[in-house]
């Protein structure tokens, strides 16, 4: 009797355990990627517009010397 209830026990030999773990263990990673993707994309978010200096000739508007 004694070794029925330690295979229950064993997680090689439960499956109702090692499935639930399992399932926690995908959750948490899916978790953790995406806030670690939320995070990169957070870090490398769009800071402005920049300060970019556009030739006169190639406006919508031409302007020429």
């Amino acid at each position: 009797m004694l070794h029925q209830q330690e295979q229950n026990k064993d997680f090689t030999k439960n499956w109702v355990s090692s499935s639930r773990f399992i399932f926690y263990l995908s959750v948490f990673a899916i978790a953790a990627s995406v806030f670690g993707g939320c995070y990169r994309l957070y870090q490398q978010r769009y800071k402005g517009k920049p300060d970019v200096e556009v030739q006169g000739s190639t406006k919508y508007t031409p302007e020429y010397k």
